[in-house]
């Protein structure tokens, strides 16, 4: 099983590597990062990630959107937005973290459906979405196949919220000693 990881310049680090940390735990699980052209990709703190391009994958995976200050922009790029919708409705799960609901929410991908975001950037995140169920007060939501978590760290709690629901809570449990972590088992 393949958990596809959808990159775009400016993403926050920790809405990926924190949750990879958690689902690369999982046997048979394979993690892939992807964008939209496929080449490098660099965040803020200028980590390179080589991604393949969208195109070559099967959207019917798992997904983890993450956040990051380049989600303002891609809200009002079509192309993306495009895509993110094919992958959302597609996909067998959806992940997302901090403002990568943003993306989800433009693209109607979350009509209907609850979600959440960073507190900080909530105002902003609701005006991309008004026919979402936001919920201000949650650390993460899930909403049939999707995942949504607040700020950066919760996107760690989601998909440890993921992996039991999924594998049971023995195994999420197993991974957060191996990784020291306390988790916020409550969304």
């Amino acid at each position: 099983m393949n958990i596809n990881v959808l990159l775009f310049q400016n993403f926050t680090a920790l809405d990926v590597f924190g949750p990879v940390e958690v689902l690369s735990s999982i046997e048979g699980y394979v993690i892939r990062y992807l964008s939209i052209d496929g080449g490098i990709i660099c965040n803020r703190q200028n980590i390179r990630i080589m991604t393949d391009k969208i195109m070559e994958c099967d959207y019917n995976s798992i997904w983890l959107i993450p956040g990051g200050w380049g989600t303002r922009e891609l809200v009002a790029d079509n192309r993306f937005l495009s895509v993110l919708k094919r992958i959302a409705d597609e996909s067998l799960f959806c992940l997302s973290v901090c403002t990568g609901s943003a993306l989800l929410a433009k693209c109607g991908a979350l009509n209907g459906k609850m979600a959440t975001t960073n507190k900080r950037a909530f105002d902003w995140v609701v005006s991309c979405g008004n026919e979402v169920k936001w919920n201000r007060n949650a650390r993460w939501v899930q909403d049939g196949k999707f995942y949504i978590s607040a700020g950066v760290s919760a996107g760690i709690d989601m998909s440890l919220g993921f992996v039991r629901d999924r594998f049971g809570i023995d195994k999420a449990e197993q991974i957060c000693e191996r990784m020291e972590y306390t988790w916020n088992k409550t969304n």
